[in-house]
């Protein structure tokens, strides 16, 4: 049986920190001794670029190399500065991938046959492999959620989040129905919080308000930080291990892991 998880971390909006979250979650579980694989599924390579790697090098080197067939994950694995931590990267190429699969009809499960089968031969490689999805709910978003077991959905704490996020359920409940019955929603983290805004503290209320125990306790502020650290090509929690930003997802790594091991426990 594969122990090995396969996380989204989803939002078809942009500008709501998905990325921040894929690769600081990614670099608090390799801390914490986890093995991790991310994939950057989005073709602006926001995700490799801020663990330090290039988002313009060779397409043979990236996800898209895998997805249009001439290459196998083993083949795309690249190590990061971080230990624990590896990456399949990606750049702007990816972005064609929609019109030339045009033809497949089986598309939307390429991703996931790709995983799969590198899983079934290492199975013992990693614990987790987190995908960092695309702004949008394209086909690259559609492979994602048919390759995952779970999503972490970052929820910004601003005027219309909330609207964005009826529509990313809507998805979600189309791919279980149709192409993976077996996708949860592991939980919402709020993001961009700012407490001097009265409008943060009202999309938290309605938020916990909807999705009850959907919406983890941590909550990661705004921080100047945050914007700082993808330009040095490494996490925020790398970047200021002591600014509010990176205690946030030090306590956000912890609050992920500790409900893991609750749902174990009561399965």
């Amino acid at each position: 049986m594969n122990k090995t998880e396969i996380l989204s971390i989803i939002n078809q909006k942009g500008g709501v920190g998905k990325t921040t979250t894929a690769i600081n979650l990614a670099a608090g579980l390799a801390i914490k001794n986890k093995k991790i694989l991310v994939i950057d599924l989005d073709p602006q390579g926001n995700a490799t670029t801020g663990l330090g790697l290039s988002n313009s090098e060779s397409s043979e080197e990236t996800i898209y190399a895998v997805l249009n067939g001439t290459k196998k994950i083993p083949d795309v694995i690249k190590k990061t500065q971080f230990q624990n931590l590896d990456l399949v990267s990606s750049n702007v190429d990816l972005s064609g991938l929609e019109v030339e699969t045009a033809g497949d009809n089986r598309r939307a499960f390429i991703l996931k046959e790709q995983i799969m089968a590198y899983l079934n031969d290492f199975s013992d490689n990693y614990e987790y492999v987190l995908i960092d999805c695309p702004p949008s709910l394209s086909l690259l978003t559609v492979m994602a959620l048919v390759s995952s077991h779970s999503l972490v959905v970052p929820l910004q704490t601003e005027f219309f989040a909330l609207e964005g996020l009826t529509q990313l359920m809507k998805t979600i409940e189309r791919i279980k129905v149709n192409l993976n019955s077996e996708l949860k929603i592991k939980g919402i983290l709020l993001t961009m919080y700012d407490k001097r805004n009265k409008l943060s503290s009202q999309v938290e209320k309605e938020a916990r308000d909807y999705f009850k125990e959907k919406v983890y306790n941590t909550i990661i502020p705004r921080n100047v930080r945050l914007s700082e650290a993808p330009s040095h090509g490494v996490p925020v929690i790398v970047y200021d291990k002591s600014c509010p930003g990176s205690k946030s997802y030090f306590k956000f790594t912890d609050e992920f892991l500790s409900k893991k091991e609750t749902f174990e426990s009561a399965a």
